[in-house]
């Protein structure tokens, strides 16, 4: 079978065999029902509580404030359609970085009446600081949503003094922690956020279980209404076997962090080495990035057919984030960055799993040299 080398760990992660065989109880003869009262039912309950406790403790909350979904986006629009409806309307500003399930969310909130706006990134792709402040100041947005680190770049945002200023201004501080959860500490309360959301698949659990972890004195309303589940915010008999395998995936992520990352930041290295010897512009260098993402472009060569040479080459790459891998526009987080849109369309990135090993680091750097003298040589032969 045909087994390409991984290099997109943040569109998803493989299942961690201990992950699994936590989960498999539950998808056998533990199959109850959490809202049922008998044993079956008492014992699904349990297991959920001991999920969330691993959940909540992973990211330095509360049992009580963490909201089981099935996945980021979906908390992301428990989120921000929930505090629209639950707040007056008026200024709702957004990273202009942002997942499209952040994103789209918030421009369909306008029909209501909002005004949304942009926080810009400085040319490394970090949200800037010190505008967003200013802008908080002046415009008092109800509603604030900035990413803790972009799936594109891996560029981490300073959110803590944004969050404070919007706290300070009366408003709600939304993070999208999935793509930080396990390659660096996430510390709700230390952060000062009113919501975070976070997702199993990226750390290296069950696709399926996400999670929205909410202050409890933020009031929204659910997006799934029925039969009262997670606290009557999202209604639907709970994802058992993968809110297990969410909880023991957490758990594990922080407790490997250390061993992980630096695994990953080692092969990051070796691998941007190489970028720059064959050429390679990698955005958000001189930022503060995730150990494990690179995001890159050669002049002249096409992302899209880059991306699919390597898979051929059997080399799994992205062209950007997997949720908007239909779109044949240009990085809108590289726009943000004031990237030249033709630069723009040839961004690919790679990022590393934990267990990432230098020897297909290598091999993928000769693939990418090939490949991209390949592409030049058919250019200029067009030509």
């Amino acid at each position: 079978m045909f087994a390409p080398a991984y290099f997109d760990a943040n569109a998803t992660t493989p299942l961690d065999a201990r992950v699994l065989d936590a989960m498999l109880p539950y998808l056998g003869a533990r199959f109850g029902n959490a809202s049922s009262r008998h044993e079956y039912g008492r014992q699904a309950r349990a297991a959920i509580d001991t999920a969330r406790q691993q959940v909540a403790v992973a990211v330095g909350a509360h049992p009580t404030e963490l909201v089981f979904t099935s996945g980021g986006s979906e908390a992301n629009n428990l989120f921000i359609k929930g505090a629209a409806a639950s707040r007056k309307p008026g200024v709702m500003a957004i990273g202009a970085t942002e997942h499209p399930c952040v994103r789209l969310p918030a421009l369909h909130v306008q029909q209501h009446g909002w005004r949304v706006v942009q926080l810009m990134p400085d040319a490394d792709g970090q949200v800037n600081v010190d505008a967003a402040v200013a802008l908080i100041v002046q415009d008092r947005p109800a509603v604030v949503s900035v990413m803790l680190a972009n799936n594109e770049t891996g560029a981490i945002n300073d959110i803590a003094p944004i969050a404070a200023a919007t706290r300070q201004a009366g408003g709600w501080f939304h993070t999208d922690a999935v793509q930080a959860l396990g390659k660096m500490p996430v510390d709700f309360r230390g952060l000062g956020v009113h919501a975070m959301t976070l997702s199993s698949h990226k750390i290296y659990g069950p696709i399926g279980a996400g999670a929205l972890v909410m202050d409890k004195r933020v009031d929204v309303p659910a997006l799934i209404a029925g039969g009262g589940q997670e606290r009557g915010l999202r209604a639907g008999t709970e994802n058992l076997a993968a809110i297990v395998g969410f909880g023991v995936a957490a758990e594990l992520a922080v407790a490997e962090m250390s061993e992980r990352t630096a695994r990953q930041r080692a092969a990051r290295d070796v691998f941007e080495n190489g970028l720059g010897a064959i050429g390679a512009q990698v955005f958000g260098a001189a930022a503060d990035r995730l150990p494990n993402t690179s995001f890159f472009a050669f002049e002249h060569i096409d992302g899209e057919t880059l991306v699919a040479k390597l898979d051929r080459a059997g080399f799994a790459v992205a062209s950007g984030s997997a949720c908007s891998s239909a779109d044949a526009e240009p990085s809108r987080t590289l726009l943000a960055m004031g990237v030249e849109p033709g630069l723009a369309r040839g961004a690919v990135r790679v990022s590393m799993p934990h267990d990432v090993e230098l020897n297909d680091v290598d091999r993928l750097l000769r693939a990418l040299k090939q490949t991209v003298d390949e592409l030049k040589h058919l250019a200029a032969v067009a030509i």
